[in-house]
């Protein structure tokens, strides 16, 4: 989220459209992804879910996201097997050192941005959420005036 200007305005939007892009991304790449966020749990995603496919975890009490990072790896069966994304060098070190890889944060965002924006829109991705009205259209509920 850090790589978004003005992500810190409104933390639950930021996550929020952090997890659509990677729910995204997991689907076209097939990948396994794990989001692990700074602060108290959000009520719309909280520890433990997933979203689309994309597991959230927070911080516990009194930590940060980075420990909880570098404890998962720890506890991992097959720590090569993960890739974590971070422009923490403490953290990139302590990861690699467990034996998982990783990719700053800069290149996985171009990286997420260059797949989504070759992709195909999904059945009805073009609506947002608060245009009632075009998801009333969508699914039959309005005439079309």
């Amino acid at each position: 989220m850090g790589q978004t200007p003005g992500w810190h305005r409104d933390r639950s939007k930021a996550r929020r459209t952090l997890l659509e892009q990677l729910a995204r991304f997991a689907r076209m790449r097939k990948a396994r992804i794990t989001v692990v966020f700074d602060g108290a749990p959000d009520r719309l995603a909280p520890e433990g879910s997933a979203f689309h496919g994309v597991k959230i975890l927070y911080a516990q009490k009194g930590s940060d996201a980075d420990s909880r990072i570098e404890q998962l790896v720890e506890s991992s069966p097959d720590a090569r097997g993960l890739i974590v994304v971070t422009s923490d060098r403490r953290l990139a070190f302590a990861v690699r050192s467990g034996g998982a890889k990783t990719v700053r944060s800069g290149e996985f965002r171009q990286e997420v941005e260059r797949a989504l924006s070759k992709a195909q829109p999904e059945d009805g991705e073009d609506y947002e959420v608060s245009d009632v009205k075009g998801w009333l259209r969508y699914f039959g509920e309005e005439s079309e005036e």
